[in-house]
């Protein structure tokens, strides 16, 4: 029988937790792809049920507007959202957990093409880095 894909974000898969939050920015490695940037920590699964969390930020000094910012973070989600599925797929047969953070830092309104373009880039970066640690340490 085929499974069928749900392209959810649902409130349990955003990073919310400041201590979370800190422990990414302080020890998390990054992937750049301007005008997004991605820090990513990857940690075992404990007994944790959500093995993807997910951030998203959009910088104030570069947009002054709280709808700006606002737009910029929703774009980032939706473009995030419909592809984190394979993503997904590859940690949780590996049994690991990611943290992710995605921030805008140019300094135009984006166009939603550009921001999917630039997080799949960094989804692909992403899985190719996992994949090579995953197969060096096996």
């Amino acid at each position: 029988m085929e499974e069928r894909i749900r392209y959810t974000l649902n409130k349990n898969e955003r990073l919310k937790s400041r201590k979370k939050i800190e422990h990414l920015f302080k020890t998390g490695k990054s992937i750049n792809a301007f005008p997004v940037r991605m820090l990513y920590v990857l940690s075992t699964n404990e007994t944790s049920d959500n093995t993807l969390l997910a951030g998203f930020s959009a910088s104030t000094k570069n947009f002054k507007k709280a709808v700006d910012r606002n737009r910029i973070k929703r774009l980032l989600r939706e473009a995030y959202r419909l592809q984190k599925t394979e993503l997904e797929k590859q940690l949780k047969s590996s049994n690991k957990n990611i943290s992710l953070f995605f921030i805008y830092s140019g300094t135009e309104l984006p166009e939603y093409k550009l921001i999917y373009e630039k997080v799949q880039t960094l989804i692909k970066r992403l899985q190719k880095n996992f994949h090579e640690n995953s197969t060096a340490t096996s």
